[in-house]
C-alpha cells in the first residue's frame, strides 16, 4: 500500500515538474488563478461570459482574462493559429481541426458547458408570434417571401431576416442544422455588425425577424427570466408542420432540458493549452463548476451541462 502511495506522488510530481518546463519553455508564469492571458469567444454570448469572466476575476484577483469577442470562424481561427488557448463557442472541433493540432504534438478539448436556443425575435406589435420548422425554412430559402405567404392575410407585407454577422455561430448554425448544410438564399436576409443591432433593427421594423443567441433575451430586471427585452419578443417553434399554441414552444431552458424546443444548441469551451496547470485551465474548469459558472449559466436563462436540475409542475390559481 505504502508503495501505491509513493508511486502516485511520483505520478503528481513528474506531471507538475513537466507542466511547469512547459510553461518555463513559452515563458508563460501564469497558473490556475493568476496571471494574464487571452481568450476568444463568439460575440453572441458575451453577456454571459463576461458575467462569468468578472465573477473569476473578483476571486482570483491577481487573475487577468483579456476576452477576444468575435464571429465564430475568426475565434476558431486564432485557437488553430496558436495566438491563444481557449475558446467558447457552438460548435465542436471539426475532425480537420482536430487532426492539424494532434499533428502538432498537441492535446485539443472540447468540453460542453451549456445549451442555448436559437431565438428568433419579432417586434412586440406582430401579433403572428408561433411558426413552425418548416415555415422557417421556407423563409431562409427565399420560398415564402410575404408575411402574408406564412399567415393568410397579414398585412405586414416582405419578411426580413436579420443575423448578427456573416460569419457568427448563428449563420453557421442556420445553415448547418436548418438547412442541412445549404447557403441561406432568402433574398431579404442581411446581416449587421453585432447582436445589439438585429435587437435594434427588430424593435423598429414590425416586418422583421431576427435571429440570436437566447441569452441576449434575458433582462437582468427579472429574476425570473421569463420576460424579454421590451420592443422584441420570441417566436414559439413548433417541429410539426402547422403551428399553433399548443404545439409552439419559446426558448426557455425547461424546452431546452426536454427537447421541446427545436433550436437548442450545446456551447463549447474548445481548449488547446499543453500547459494544464495554466490559467486558461482555470477558467475552465470555473466555468464548468457547478457552485460557480454553471449557477451563472442556469440564472441567465441558459441550460447548464452540469449539474443537478430540479424542475416541478406548478398549478397556478388564477381565481
Amino acid at each position: 500500500m505504502k508503495r501505491n502511495i509513493v508511486y502516485f506522488f511520483i505520478g503528481i510530481m513528474a506531471i507538475s515538474l513537466y507542466s511547469c518546463t512547459e510553461a518555463n519553455k513559452s515563458g508563460r508564469t501564469d497558473t490556475f488563478n493568476s496571471g494574464h492571458v487571452s481568450f476568444a469567444c463568439d460575440a453572441s454570448f458575451s453577456p454571459i461570459i463576461e458575467e462569468i469572466r468578472e465573477l473569476f476575476e473578483f476571486k482570483y484577483p491577481d487573475a487577468k482574462l483579456t476576452p477576444v469577442y468575435t464571429n465564430e470562424s475568426d475565434a476558431i481561427d486564432l485557437l488553430m493559429k496558436d495566438s491563444l488557448w481557449l475558446v467558447i463557442t457552438s460548435r465542436d472541433y471539426k475532425p480537420a481541426e482536430l487532426e492539424m493540432l494532434k499533428s502538432r504534438k498537441q492535446f485539443p478539448l472540447s468540453i460542453r458547458m451549456a445549451y442555448d436556443g436559437l431565438a428568433l425575435v419579432q417586434n412586440s406589435q406582430n401579433t403572428d408570434s408561433c411558426i413552425s420548422v418548416k415555415d422557417i425554412r421556407r423563409i431562409l430559402t427565399g420560398e415564402a417571401k410575404r408575411w402574408e405567404d406564412i399567415y393568410p392575410g397579414s398585412k405586414l407585407g416582405d419578411i426580413e431576416i436579420v443575423f448578427d454577422n456573416k460569419k457568427s455561430s448563428t449563420v453557421h448554425y442556420v445553415e448547418d442544422s436548418i438547412l442541412g448544410g445549404k447557403p441561406i438564399t432568402a433574398p431579404s436576409a442581411f446581416a449587421v455588425d453585432s447582436t445589439a443591432e438585429v435587437v435594434e433593427y427588430v424593435e423598429q421594423h414590425k416586418n422583421a425577424i431576427g435571429l440570436i443567441g437566447s441569452n441576449w433575451l434575458n433582462d437582468k430586471r427579472d429574476s425570473t427570466n421569463l420576460t424579454f427585452k421590451r420592443g422584441i419578443r420570441p417566436m414559439a417553434v413548433s417541429k410539426l408542420d402547422i403551428a399553433n399554441d399548443k404545439n409552439s414552444y419559446k426558448p426557455y431552458q425547461y424546452y431546452f432540458y426536454n427537447g421541446d424546443y427545436p433550436f437548442t444548441r450545446t456551447l463549447y469551451i474548445l481548449l488547446n493549452d499543453t500547459n494544464t496547470y495554466g490559467l486558461p485551465t482555470g477558467f475552465k474548469n470555473f466555468i464548468i463548476s457547478q457552485n460557480e459558472g454553471q449557477m451563472v449559466i442556469l440564472k441567465a436563462g441558459l441550460l447548464p451541462a452540469y449539474g443537478n436540475i430540479t424542475f416541478r409542475s406548478v398549478h397556478v390559481n388564477k381565481e
